[in-house]
């Protein structure tokens, strides 16, 4: 008796903190295109419990560690940018993308957070929920209780069948790219510059470990970056090779325009953060950012809408994963050696790939 006191003690504060941070944060309407099979009321008859489901668990998760939020995050932009919107990264395995180098770092409490809310939801609804749109819908609560902007997010997507490619995998953003090699890498993916902007400023959360940021210290130049600040990183790289750092260095747990003011106090940690401020084709958004946190919000909240939706499986293409989100259907009978073999931190890169 006691005990479901407390659960219900508990699930009424989780409830009052969400909805204090979604009346605290700006609510932003976008009103893109969507793609074919993806609807804003999908689940509307056949779960209609879905976003309460999913809010619960990750208020709940982030409550425990605010750090899960940056992990959701980059899991969303790690699915979405190689082959679409497939929950392919949460596929484990001897092929999973997990093993590629970029994606070592993908926090597991946070792979297994959207397993949890699948098998809630599956629970109350049965099969009906993917774990592409499970992690979708994670990732903007994620936003919303870290003090970002709350969205809407079309839904319907199916998970694919199998993990990207190397080759694929290979086309993440890394944390050393200067911008001309983002602006193409964003391009050839449909995104444009604004996007490009507004996505890093996802690095208002999460952290980054020495080896993602080195090439800024000695015996490299960079003359980019804060002199003490690049002292401070060189004195804690030192002691601990392995050590990771904030990436938002005024407010490191806080969705906010923080990271932009960052750039303009040459503060950026990763030289893909630095160069939105240093070139001509990102600085003057950039420098807006920094100084507008509505606009920010309003283009981080457009720009997500849009990744959303790459390359998406709807309709009779793929399939809704049954017994976990590491496994699919095919598969489910040999799951039990699924997660064999994969390797993870406890830090976060962020949205960048670790180089």
């Amino acid at each position: 008796m006691a005990s479901s006191s407390s659960r219900a003690a508990a699930a009424l504060v989780l409830a009052i903190s969400f909805a204090a941070a979604l009346i605290s944060s700006a609510t932003v309407t976008v009103n893109e295109p969507i793609a074919d099979g993806l609807s804003w009321s999908f689940y509307d008859a056949s779960c209609p419990s879905v976003e309460g489901t999913v809010r619960w668990h990750v208020t709940e998760a982030l409550r425990r560690d605010i750090g899960i939020a940056a992990g959701l995050i980059r899991i969303f932009f790690h699915d979405c940018f190689p082959q679409g919107c497939d929950a392919s990264v949460l596929l484990s395995g001897s092929n999973s993308e997990q093993l590629e180098v970029p994606n070592q770092t993908l926090r597991p409490e946070a792979l297994k957070l959207i397993d949890d809310i699948r098998a809630a939801l599956h629970r109350a609804c049965g099969p009906k929920v993917s774990c592409a749109d499970i992690t979708t819908l994670a990732t903007r609560d994620a936003v919303v209780a870290s003090g970002g902007p709350y969205f809407d997010v079309p839904l319907g997507r199916r998970d694919g069948f199998a993990p990207a490619s190397s080759d694929l995998v290979g086309t993440l953003p890394a944390p050393t790219f200067d911008v001309p090699t983002l602006i193409e890498a964003f391009k050839n993916r449909s995104l444009d510059t604004a996007d490009l902007v507004a996505l890093s400023g996802a690095h208002t959360v999460g952290r980054g470990h020495c080896a993602s940021f080195s090439d800024r210290l000695p015996p490299n130049v960079d003359d980019t970056i804060d002199p003490a600040f690049r002292q401070k990183l060189t004195a804690k790289c030192a002691k601990d090779p392995n050590a990771s750092q904030v990436l938002d260095v005024r407010t490191p747990n806080a969705f906010d325009s923080k990271y932009y003011s960052d750039l303009l106090a040459k503060q950026g940690l990763f030289k893909s953060d630095q160069g939105l401020m240093d070139h001509p084709a990102t600085k003057r958004m950039a420098t807006r950012f920094s100084l507008n946190q509505g606009a920010f919000f309003d283009q981080f909240a457009r720009s997500m809408v849009k990744m959303s939706q790459m390359d998406v499986l709807t309709g009779n293409k793929g399939e809704i994963r049954r017994l976990s989100c590491a496994v699919r259907n095919a598969r489910a009978a040999a799951s039990s050696s699924s997660a064999a073999g994969l390797v993870h931190t406890a830090a976060d890169e962020g949205l960048a790939a670790e180089a």
